[in-house]
């Protein structure tokens, strides 16, 4: 994984990009201390299903309502 400083990341900033693009990490180094990491977006996923579960469980009608005192205070509150 190459390192760049603070000062090589300013003058080379589309190089690295390219880099990250291509899908290679950078790391940004303030002197000998790396400070942060270039890496590309394209590893998150496009797409999410959101009805992965659908029909697999049902929610209580009383889900929402509050927790009765004992169990609130199983729970430290």
């Amino acid at each position: 994984m190459p390192t760049a400083t603070i000062h090589q990341a300013k003058t080379t900033l589309s190089k690295l990009i390219e880099q990250a693009e291509h899908g290679e990490e950078v790391l940004i180094a303030r002197g000998k201390k790396v400070v942060a990491k270039i890496v590309p977006i394209n590893a998150a996923p496009k797409f999410r299903r959101l009805d992965l579960f659908k029909g697999k469980f049902t929610v209580p009608a009383d889900f929402l309502q509050p927790l009765p005192d004992d169990e609130l205070d199983a729970w430290g509150h």
